[in-house]
């Protein structure tokens, strides 16, 4: 089981409900894990991006007196020193942004030394047959990437990548054609058609497995079985290499669990060696 400070405190938040801006700070706060425990309420604020009186709400929400006794809570599963983080003028804004994508790398292979939500997620997408890949806007091209590779190894994948009122449709055609689950990719900022698709998905009786930006995403009650990866926010537009490599870590686990994935895999390389696809 992960026992990361990050995992902590994401256990601490769960079972609230949280509004739109304190699912910010928990979301601020999971990604802060190790600095977190020693900041004041205003610094915390400013970290997140909300009022000093939105982080003491916050804290109420979560069952404390107010935030000085949830510092002294979040203290207590913090790890025992607290890291120097880099000095603000040594990497230039560049370097920043890959040194925070390395962070949420490092956060993600934390969180997957507990493999068993991943090996959950990749026989459950083995089992459905279509099966249908959702990713909408920002990112859709997490899902055109997972719905190409897969489709070598899994015999029927639809990609849901255009919203619209014809979403729902193709949403009902793979649920009567026999699927009975659908893979979602839902990052910032979470449209609410993403949403709409999975509560339609799950009325259709399809089990929703999301790759989300964070546990606290808008589309984390919307899922059957959600496993987040950070994104990078130090860029004018959010990078997603974290989201990238789950969902190669999950196609890894759908392979696994489909017996016939390595003879779908020798079939394409020598059709592709046939037709001369590729340029040695």
């Amino acid at each position: 089981m992960n026992d990361s400070p990050a995992a902590r405190l994401q256990q601490l938040f769960e079972g609230h409900r949280l509004t739109p801006t304190q699912r910010r700070i928990a979301h601020c706060m999971v990604r802060g894990a190790a600095e977190v425990p020693f900041l004041s309420s205003v610094e915390l604020a400013e970290l997140a991006g909300v009022s000093q009186p939105s982080v003491t709400r916050f804290a109420v929400a979560l069952g404390f007196d107010g935030y000085p006794a949830l510092r002294r809570h979040l203290r207590e599963v913090a790890p025992a020193g607290r890291s120097a983080p880099a000095r603000e003028g040594e990497y230039n804004e560049y370097q920043q942004a890959v040194q925070g994508e390395i962070e949420n790398l490092q956060r993600l292979s934390a969180m997957l030394a507990d493999p068993a939500p991943v090996e959950e997620a990749g026989r459950v997408l083995a089992g459905s047959s279509p099966l249908p890949v959702l990713g909408l806007r920002a990112a859709s091209s997490q899902a055109r990437g997972f719905a190409y590779f897969a489709a070598k190894v899994h015999p029927d994948v639809r990609l849901l990548d255009e919203g619209g009122s014809m979403l729902a449709d193709r949403i009902d055609a793979a649920a009567a054609a026999g699927a009975s689950a659908l893979l979602c990719f839902a990052l910032p900022r979470h449209p609410r058609e993403v949403v709409e698709a999975l509560e339609h998905a799950r009325a259709a009786g399809l089990t929703a497995v999301t790759v989300a930006d964070s546990a606290f995403a808008p589309v984390a009650r919307h899922s059957d079985l959600l496993i987040p990866a950070p994104v990078g926010t130090g860029l004018a537009f959010d990078t997603a290499c974290a989201p990238m490599l789950l969902g190669r870590v999950l196609l890894e686990a759908m392979a696994d669990a489909l017996p016939d994935a390595q003879a779908r895999l020798e079939d394409f390389d020598a059709r592709a060696a046939a037709r001369g696809l590729f340029v040695d």
